[in-house]
């Protein structure tokens, strides 16, 4: 089905591309995080096959948001921007960054993506969101139903956790974001959180296991844990290869057999990966539109299709959505703690986020959070005692 699709797409993007004179001799230069070898060697491939000469590092080279971003802007010669979250995007959409601006452009598909859009500027590709899952067979809960009314229940959960061990990554971010959303406090100076919630996450990892596995789903797949963390996107997918990794896997994918999603009553934390244009003075007109093109042909619903497939991702794109799923997979269907209006703001929690996540990376560096070595654990902090004002700057 996927080579069918390319054929098509390459088909029609020559006929597209035919009007552009300089288009055979640019090569369009792309920043993302969403950049694993996988990703980027499938991305260049397919692009070729539908007419576009293509420039992106993976992530041996860029990895994360935050080096995507800076890359872009120090290098000054971004034509596409392309994953990320809506954290950094309403940061680019609204100019924070020197020498990054985002173009004006509206796709053709820019009405199949509902909420994810920044309008005239940045559409939606991909939903991915945070979740919490447990083993519920013997090596696990033993079939008790986990329910919790906030994520940070977890801490009292009464079973054995991963924690992340690193406070760096988007995927890192994103579990505490969920972690920290039943704590805001808009008056509070350690950066819009009450100290209970830092005390919340503190107590999160200080009784949590870290065994150097990524984001946690190896833990569990080996029964090394019985809750954990880990992002959507990839969960089917890992789910499908459980066995290659485990004398004990997690089995079954549409119809779980020895793991659950851990009930949250606040839901969990979504994020949108987007896709936008950057200003480019070195572009001529003609080279814009094929740059423009390129973002068309990547988020439509033929593309988004083949990207999901291959990838175990759910695209923003309704008509693609409806293509690969009869009804909305169980792990997308969670409530979206993300849009929700944090009290005492007119800001949803995403942008309450975007507002404080500097801070908050500070704070959990400065304090000491998420270390690597349980047996080097420092000692948790004064709580009573602490200048949030210098905790929530950047360490000297």
């Amino acid at each position: 089905m996927k080579k069918l699709l390319c054929a098509v797409l390459a088909l029609a993007m020559v006929l597209s591309l035919a009007s552009f004179a300089s288009a055979e001799d640019y090569t369009i230069r792309i920043y993302s995080n969403s950049n694993s070898s996988e990703r980027t060697t499938w991305l260049i491939n397919a692009a070729k096959e539908a007419g576009f000469s293509i420039s992106i590092d993976d992530n041996s080279v860029i990895s994360g948001d935050t080096a995507a971003i800076q890359a872009a802007n120090e290098n000054k010669d971004a034509d596409i921007i392309f994953g990320l979250n809506e954290v950094r995007w309403s940061q680019l959409v609204n100019g924070q960054y020197e020498n990054l601006v985002i173009a004006d452009w509206t796709p053709s598909w820019a009405d199949k993506v509902g909420a994810y859009k920044y309008d005239g500027k940045a559409y939606g590709l991909v939903i991915q969101n945070i979740l919490m899952l447990y083993r519920n067979d013997e090596l696990g809960t033993n079939g008790e139903a986990l329910h919790f009314a906030h994520w940070a229940d977890i801490v009292n959960c009464g079973y054995t956790w991963y924690r992340q061990g690193k406070v760096g990554g988007t995927t890192n971010m994103n579990i505490n974001n969920a972690m920290l959303y039943s704590f805001t406090d808009p008056e509070s100076p350690a950066g819009g959180i009450s100290v209970e919630g830092w005390k919340a996450l503190w107590a999160y990892c200080a009784g949590g296991n870290f065994t150097g596995d990524s984001y946690g789903f190896d833990a569990l797949n080996r029964g090394d844990v019985q809750v954990s963390t880990f992002y959507s996107s990839s969960l089917y997918g890992k789910i499908d290869n459980a066995a290659d990794g485990s004398s004990n896997p997690l089995r079954g994918a549409l119809e779980p057999e020895n793991w659950a999603l851990v009930d949250i009553d606040d839901g969990t934390y979504y994020i949108a990966e987007y896709i936008g244009v950057v200003e480019n003075d070195k572009r001529t007109p003609e080279q814009t539109e094929v740059v423009k093109a390129f973002a068309d042909w990547f988020g439509s619903a033929e593309t988004q299709i083949a990207w999901s497939e291959e990838f175990d991702s759910y695209p923003c794109n309704t008509d693609a959505a409806s293509e690969l799923f009869a009804e909305v997979p169980a792990i997308y269907a969670l409530k979206n703690c993300s849009l929700t209006t944090v009290p005492g703001t007119e800001m949803t929690y995403a942008e309450y986020v975007g507002a404080h996540s500097s801070e908050w990376t500070n704070i959990m560096t400065n304090l000491g959070f998420y270390w690597a070595d349980n047996a080097a654990a420092p000692a948790e902090p004064d709580w009573e005692n602490i200048d949030w004002a210098t905790m929530t700057q950047k360490a000297n």
